[in-house]
């Protein structure tokens, strides 16, 4: 099974002094078509305002848009899946799992960078970057790059593999799935999570790993601690488990 996973806009710091080549991520060949979308946010960079950055960065601290000036591709080199540190990455506590389970992470999660495109979690490295969600850069639209140039690639790498996609809506302009897949729902007191739905994905992808899901039968089969199966509804392609959220 492959997992697809959101990004995060918190970032670990630090890393190796390593540079990036074609090597450094899944599609080796299309590693020029990433370095393209990373010059583009490196030239903006280079020849705008502060004002500017802070509205690509998504921040209105004078210290942040500093700290985020510079090359980027002279900035330190982390593994992919260590880099992310929001709150799906939190509750999935990567750095807890035992050596079978984070190989498992590391091999089957895709996640959906919105500079650098899909890369496996166990990806060589990025360095510590800041882009918005769903901002420009300049008039070039990232998100629509990525899914002109990496659909192809995508489609062929997920073909013989049950899929779950666990993004945000917004990673569905980098790649559209051609085939049938499955996604979650949360649901508490009768309501849609929205707030923690992060935490929730976290927690499903812990328990995947834990659990060495290679398919849909094993994931229905799986228990989850304070989740149920309410339901499962299927849409064309897009098959939808709901669970019910049983937390106080």
């Amino acid at each position: 099974m492959k997992i697809l996973f959101s990004p995060s806009e918190a970032k670990t710091k630090g890393g190796k002094n390593i540079k990036l080549d074609k090597n450094s991520f899944i599609f080796p060949n299309l590693f020029e078509k990433r370095m393209f979308a990373v010059q583009k946010y490196q030239n903006f960079i280079d020849t705008s305002t502060d004002l500017q950055l802070a509205k690509l960065f998504g921040t209105k601290k004078q210290t942040i848009v500093d700290y985020y000036k510079g090359n980027l591709l002279e900035k330190k080199i982390m593994k992919v899946i260590e880099r992310y540190a929001g709150v799906a990455y939190d509750y999935l506590k990567y750095f807890s799992l035992n050596t079978k389970e984070k190989n498992y992470i590391d091999k089957n999660v895709i996640i959906f960078s919105n500079l650098f495109g899909p890369i496996l979690a166990g990806d060589n490295g990025i360095p510590e970057y800041k882009l918005k969600q769903n901002e420009k850069i300049g008039d070039f639209i990232i998100e629509k790059f990525y899914h002109k140039y990496f659909t192809d690639a995508l489609d062929d790498y997920l073909k013989n593999d049950d899929i779950l996609d666990l993004r945000a809506g917004f990673y569905e302009k980098f790649y559209k799935i051609n085939k049938p897949y499955t996604t979650m729902k949360f649901i508490k007191n009768g309501k849609v999570v929205s707030h923690w739905v992060k935490a929730y994905r976290g927690i499903v992808l812990r328990q995947i790993a834990k659990n060495n899901i290679q398919n849909f039968s094993d994931l229905i089969n799986m228990e989850i601690k304070n989740l149920s199966i309410i339901e499962i509804k299927k849409y064309k392609f897009k098959q939808e488990i709901s669970y019910n959220v049983n937390m106080v």
